[in-house]
């Protein structure tokens, strides 16, 4: 398997730390979305993924795409250790959760939706920043009361770490970078510094990436 991805990206930091809770090593490639204006763009990333969004996983002749189909599918196909509760409400409840950072979040905020703002419609980077922050800020307060009310154990749900906890470690990390406000997290933030210490979540760290840069 070969794993196409970018060190900053966080769909491609929740299938490292998906890949890494399962004990599974891959061939990277990496695919960095800045250097010449986005490597993605270039015709032989666009044969592997017409997206041309990272992560994409080719599989023997085939080829996954989107972070949370690549680990449903590695769930899937090797269930130890299991990323999803066994109960089919306990799993609504975490793919809720993860769906809330992954679908409603983290779209709006992505690398592409934030060029757009600053190159086609022209607006400065404070505009830029304030829109970032605005909905990653509004959209983890969400998800601070989704755990408040759904939530148990040590992580998300639970004491195991599995797909929410997948999806929350690379949202936080990156609203760090842009300085959001996450003074009021405190469910969140302590689930945070606990996964901090897992062998897994460490591992997948963007700085710790072969393609990481200053």
């Amino acid at each position: 398997m070969r794993f196409f991805g970018y060190f900053r990206s966080s769909a491609s930091y929740r299938c490292r730390i998906a890949f890494n809770l399962k004990g599974i090593t891959l061939d990277f490639v990496a695919v960095h979305l800045r250097r010449g204006g986005g490597e993605q763009f270039q015709p032989a990333f666009a044969g592997v993924n017409p997206q041309r969004l990272v992560p994409a996983l080719e599989v023997g002749p085939d080829v996954l795409t989107q972070s949370l189909a690549i680990i449903e599918w590695l769930e899937e196909t090797r269930p130890e250790p299991a990323l999803l509760p066994a109960d089919p409400l306990a799993r609504a409840h975490v793919r809720a959760f993860a769906l809330a950072i992954a679908a409603d979040i983290h779209p709006l905020n992505n690398l592409r939706v934030l060029a757009y703002l600053k190159g086609t419609l022209g607006h400065d980077q404070a505009s830029v920043d304030t829109w970032y922050r605005h909905w990653v800020e509004e959209g983890l307060a969400a998800c601070e009361a989704l755990i408040a009310r759904n939530g148990h154990g040590r992580y998300c749900f639970g004491d195991v770490p599995g797909l929410a906890d997948i999806c929350l470690v690379p949202q936080l990390h990156n609203a760090r970078r842009f300085h959001c406000d996450l003074s009021g997290l405190s469910r969140l933030n302590a689930i945070d510094a606990a996964l901090g210490e897992h062998p897994a979540f460490v591992a997948a760290l963007p700085d710790h990436q072969p393609d990481a840069e200053p």
